[in-house]
């Protein structure tokens, strides 16, 4: 099987191996102190939106700490373009400093924008969208494969496919996972429906009934939530949910959390009210490597 890490990571993007640094490698990057006058944005930087209340936090630790760590940029036509730091370059502008450490590298557009990825992927915090459309847009650009993106990135194959089949969702139901109303789980679900118009009428049924990533397979397959199971109970002949079935919203959230994090459907299973079991499914051993990672961190 297998055993690609999830994400090679900045560090094999640089050149860095385990026995040291290759040529031309960030070690190798001139260190130097830049007037934030002459850095402009990532072009490629696929993160739409910055949270301005961490931009704030983070410009009052530069503040009272200083940049600790450089930031990366190229030169271009007489200014610099960053290319890893982005949060920080924004947080500098707002702490009003006028220069910064970084790192100058001369790298292509390729490689840029195959940095602006990886650094985005390992934060969890991106939106699925944005990391759909960071896909889309470099295929579209330097074209290859989604294989072939999947090796460069170190990332399952399955991982970029199943981002990039979002975008073909109605841009309502894009932006509900935009805007967190609906988990990238729920509109995977929802591309099992053909017609546009069966997967809106699904997503307003998901968000008027609050289903559950689970309910939402079963109402894309039967056109039904999975109904609660019941059992009778024996002292008075009344039927009551299991309470395998109806789990506590936080579990009930929990699962969602983890169905959102490793991309396959997770179930919380109680045995009573201390014991149980999380279970995460999987279907390919592609699928296993990729889920087993995730775990292993």
């Amino acid at each position: 099987m297998n055993k690609r890490r999830l994400g090679r990571g900045l560090d094999a993007l640089l050149g860095r191996e385990e026995g040291g640094f290759e040529p031309g490698s960030l070690e190798d990057a001139d260190l130097t102190r830049i007037p934030l006058e002459l850095i402009d944005p990532n072009p490629f930087q696929p993160r739409k939106h910055f949270d301005p209340e961490e931009i704030r936090s983070l410009a009052d630790s530069l503040r009272q700490h200083g940049m600790l760590q450089p930031v990366l940029v190229r030169p271009v036509d007489g200014r610099y373009q960053i290319i890893v730091g982005e949060r920080r370059l924004r947080a500098s502008l707002e702490a009003q400093l006028h220069e910064i450490p970084a790192r100058v590298m001369d790298l292509d557009d390729q490689r840029v924008c195959e940095f602006a990825m990886v650094e985005n992927l390992q934060r969890e915090d991106l939106n699925p969208l944005d990391k759909a459309g960071a896909f889309r847009e470099y295929l579209d650009r330097f074209g290859g494969t989604q294989e072939e993106l999947a090796v460069r990135l170190g990332l399952d194959r399955s991982t970029i496919s199943n981002l990039i089949r979002l975008l073909e969702l109605p841009e309502e139901i894009q932006q509900a996972v935009r805007s967190k109303v609906i988990t990238a789980g729920h509109a995977r679900a929802l591309l099992g429906l053909e017609d546009p118009l069966a997967q809106i009428a699904a997503f307003q049924r998901i968000v008027a009934d609050n289903l559950s990533v689970r309910q939402t397979e079963a109402l894309v397959s039967t056109g039904e939530p999975t109904p609660p199971r019941v059992r009778l109970r024996r002292d008075t002949g009344h039927a009551e949910a299991s309470p395998s079935d109806g789990k506590a919203p936080h579990f009930v959230e929990l699962e969602q959390t983890l169905q959102e994090r490793y991309g396959t459907s997770v179930l919380v299973r109680l045995k009573s009210k201390e014991k149980g079991q999380i279970i995460v499914e999987f279907s390919t051993p592609e699928e296993f490597e990729r889920v087993s990672s995730l775990m292993r961190g």
